[in-house]
């Protein structure tokens, strides 16, 4: 599939029917500002089922960038893997892969990789194979494995003296830089869009998107998320994976989510927002899906 077309959002019409632009007069109504530019998404458990995007999934992905909006994949996954199984990743802006140490650039040709930390020693690999861990995955910064080899890759991180942090998402164990997360690999790809962290939504389903949602400028939880993410999201939508990221995008085009609010973070672990904070919205609000238990 190629690159495609990234096409403005379209400009205001004036009540004569005339488009506010550069050289209209000031009595004519001005563009209104987006607030939310750039839709940040994880793959597996989000945009994704069983490893595979929808068709109705990907048509509004591409609605979403007709109408302006930057599109940001945001994933643990390997840049190889990713391709391999996501034939329109070029649907995208930016893809941040290997959980924050990777930037992917599809468009324009040729596609662009810039890594965002440095791998670890070769020896860190070796030493977990002689402990007997495995499936080891190496991509071009991150080292993964699936637990309950947890232990045995935290003792060979003390052992060697490396500075490497362990996350952990739905079984698997995934080891980066210290300081390496969704959180970094977002900031890095907004920076080079020009869009700040407020202007965006980020959404996503398991344990290492806490970082993602909290780098956003509002949280979202597809309604399958892990039950700590959905505590700690501004919003819990009514469907699962995909289908939540369409119900996501829907709202987006529709009304810039004006019904929402960012859930204030002293009170997510506590109650519910006093009822000023409480808009009412099709989409179920993270207060409504604290007491749920769904797992992706």
């Amino acid at each position: 599939m190629g690159c495609t077309e990234h096409v403005a959002m379209p400009t205001q019409e004036s009540p004569s029917g005339r488009r506010s632009g550069a050289s209209s007069s000031s009595s004519e109504p001005k563009k209104r500002d987006v607030r939310y530019k750039a839709l940040a998404t994880d793959y597996d458990g989000t945009l994704a089922d069983d490893g595979k995007v929808s068709q109705d999934t990907l048509a509004a992905l591409r609605r979403a960038r007709k109408a302006g909006r930057k599109l940001l994949l945001v994933t643990g996954r390997e840049l190889d893997d990713l391709m391999a199984t996501f034939a329109e990743v070029d649907v995208f802006d930016v893809v941040v892969a290997e959980n924050g140490a990777l930037l992917y650039t599809p468009c324009p040709r040729p596609p662009r990789e810039r890594p965002l930390a440095a791998p670890p020693p070769p020896e860190f690999e070796r030493t977990l194979i002689e402990r007997g861990v495995g499936p080891i995955s190496c991509g071009r910064i991150i080292v993964a494995t699936w637990e309950p080899h947890q232990q045995v890759v935290l003792d060979t991180i003390r052992d060697l003296g490396l500075e490497l942090e362990v996350i952990f998402n739905k079984g698997a164990v995934m080891v980066l830089p210290s300081g390496v997360n969704k959180a970094s690999g977002l900031h890095a790809a907004l920076v080079d869009l020009g869009i700040a962290p407020s202007q965006v939504v980020g959404v996503g389903d398991g344990e290492n998107d806490h970082s993602l949602l909290a780098a956003s400028g509002l949280g979202v939880a597809v309604a399958n998320a892990v039950p700590a993410l959905k505590k700690r999201a501004d919003l819990v939508m009514l469907h699962p994976r995909g289908a939540g990221v369409v119900e996501l995008i829907d709202q987006m085009l529709a009304n810039d989510l004006a019904d929402a609010i960012r859930a204030r973070r002293d009170v997510v672990s506590t109650g519910a927002p006093a009822a000023a904070e409480q808009p009412q919205s099709t989409t179920r609000l993270a207060r409504e899906g604290r007491s749920k238990h769904t797992s992706s």
